[in-house]
């Protein structure tokens, strides 16, 4: 976290109880972020929020915070049941629920509070006991949290508060109506609090908290401002033939370290995966159907800089919280301008600067017009020089069709006849077909 990125609250100022202070000290924070400078404030009254900041300000440690202090000033009745949890927090991906909970436990280390992290497909039986056990506050994803719920695991009936992470991905991935189904049957909404955070509060979002919430205070970071500012973007537009080539002859130019490239396709993100590890770049593709066990040791290795970068589709491409992500490749312009914006949001995040580079191939380069009209701006035009487009290549076999998914669309290496020279002539740079000219 940068200077520059931090407010001028301190959390000494907001008088929490001084085991929180200690988890909040051990991690690293003593400044609150723009999006908990105004939240927090309000949120630690016990008063309903509704925050909108971009990707990595800070979001989750503002409502965890706000969480564990009001939970430790107002303890559970005494008759409280064995399995009723005190407080809900609910985010659409496991890859987010395992992220929250991770901070949850730095944070409140030192506040006897007992949490636990519920998602799909993995140690089911693990993590029913773990809710057995009785907990306070319960992480976890809306199909195992209504799973377990039904199976009367644990009981909703004297929960103090919700948390609802990322709530317009909730709508993106369909679980509204999972979402609603556990709302409804929490206390009434002046009988806890409720918080919701989003990278956007749009108008559906906006319903979802006035229908169950308790008049929620909106808070907004720089709304305007959709894209990070302090990522560098750029965009090329390579042939089909140039796109794995000026993708290896760049990594190479970069010496990467923790980068992330980001594909359509889960046949394109394997395909990559096998190419760049031919060309003794560290690679590893991670897709939706990648075991839940696998994936997490993917990103536990990426995290920990053990691997040198992350090939996905958008399902990481929201709530992962990875310090120090240098570089963001669009190999695949997304199809969904919003996307975009939650990629190119892996770097840059807590302050820090990094750069965003996306491939406008012949496929893809149609979505251009509508991300630029999106974030409000033109992303700046590079050609391809020559020295660019690694050569020399070695190409592994394809994958049996078996265990290829997906479709068979985009960005593959296109060599006729198996063989083409990594690429070929078309060394301009300019905008090829299906991308008009721009510039």
């Amino acid at each position: 976290m940068t200077d520059t990125h931090l407010s001028e609250l301190s959390f000494d100022a907001l008088q929490l109880e001084p085991s929180l202070m200690q988890g909040i000290a051990e991690a690293g924070f003593s400044r609150c972020t723009p999006i908990q400078a105004q939240t927090l404030p309000i949120a630690l009254q016990g008063r309903d929020v509704a925050g909108q900041a971009q990707t990595g300000t800070g979001k989750t440690a503002a409502f965890l915070v706000a969480l564990f202090q009001n939970l430790l000033r107002r303890p559970p009745s005494e008759n409280r049941a064995p399995t009723a949890i005190r407080a809900l927090v609910i985010a659409p991906t496991r890859e987010l629920a395992v992220q929250i909970h991770k901070d949850a436990v730095v944070l409140g280390k030192h506040t006897g509070l007992r949490m636990a992290v519920v998602f799909g497909g993995v140690d089911y039986e693990k993590q029913r006991r773990d809710l057995e056990g009785g907990i306070d506050v319960l992480i976890g994803t809306p199909g195992r949290i209504i799973d377990y719920y039904k199976q009367h695991v644990f009981e909703l009936r004297e929960a103090q508060a919700v948390v609802l992470d990322e709530a317009d991905r909730m709508f993106d991935l369909g679980f509204i109506a999972d979402i609603r189904y556990m709302l409804r049957r929490l206390p009434p909404p002046d009988q806890r609090q409720s918080m919701l955070f989003s990278a956007t509060l749009s108008q559906r979002v906006l319903e979802l908290a006035y229908e169950h919430m308790n008049e929620p205070e909106l808070v907004r970071i720089e709304p305007e401002r959709i894209t990070a500012e302090r990522v560098r973007q750029v965009v090329y537009y390579p042939a089909m033939e140039e796109k794995i080539p000026l993708l290896i002859g760049l990594l190479r130019k970069m010496d990467p370290h923790r980068t992330m490239v980001f594909v359509n396709t889960k046949r394109m993100a394997e395909r990559l995966e096998d190419v760049l590890r031919a060309n003794g770049i560290d690679a590893q593709a991670l897709s939706g159907d990648v075991p839940q066990k696998k994936r997490l040791r993917f990103l536990k290795d990426f995290h920990d800089g053990k691997l040198a970068v992350l090939i996905a589709t958008d399902v990481a491409s929201r709530g992962l919280h990875i310090p120090e992500v240098s570089h963001v490749f669009n190999y695949d312009l997304p199809q969904d301008c919003a996307d975009y914006v939650h990629r190119i949001g892996r770097t840059a995040r807590a302050g820090a600067e990094g750069d965003a580079i996306s491939f406008a191939c012949e496929e893809y380069a149609v979505g251009l017009p509508d991300i630029e009209k999106y974030i409000g701006n033109k992303i700046p035009y590079e050609p391809i020089a020559g020295e660019l487009l690694a050569t020399e290549l070695h190409w592994p076999p394809r994958r049996p069709m078996k265990d290829r998914g997906g479709d068979r669309r985009s960005g593959g290496d296109h060599r006729p006849g198996g063989e083409r020279r990594a690429g070929g002539d078309r060394r301009s740079g300019g905008p090829r077909r299906g991308a008009s000219p721009r510039r």
